[in-house]
């Protein structure tokens, strides 16, 4: 159903369908979160599907996956495949945006700051 029919807001159900080639999901283990960073490595081709040469062109810098789907106006789980494919053939680069847990100094190092700061 399209949009002039009154419910679908996106692409088509058989695009999505042309685009992954028939795939539901990305064919290894699931490295993509909404906030991975995908970084291009390489420049788009001639030979490339349209929409992998569009995320090429958007990731010359970091962004992430949502921002990529957002980018393009399709849906996450379309993305993936089409990232997917991507990061198999090494085109692009994904980044995990979590932050590592902070390590706390040791407690004599800071002990021994409050005792210089208290004689000052």
């Amino acid at each position: 159903m399209t949009a002039a029919q009154g419910g679908w807001d996106g692409p088509e159900p058989d695009r999505l369908y042309v685009i992954t080639r028939g795939r539901s999901g990305p064919s290894g283990p699931g490295v993509f979160d909404l906030v991975t960073l995908i970084v291009s490595r390489a420049e788009p081709t001639p030979a490339h599907q349209p929409e992998h040469a569009a995320i090429l062109r958007l990731c010359r810098s970091p962004l992430s996956v949502a921002e990529v789907s957002a980018y393009l106006e399709l849906p996450v789980s379309v993305v993936t495949v089409l990232l997917a494919d991507l990061l198999d053939d090494g085109l692009i680069e994904a980044r995990s945006a979590a932050v590592p847990a902070a390590e706390l100094p040791d407690r004599a190092l800071l002990e021994a700051v409050i005792h210089g700061l208290q004689r000052l």
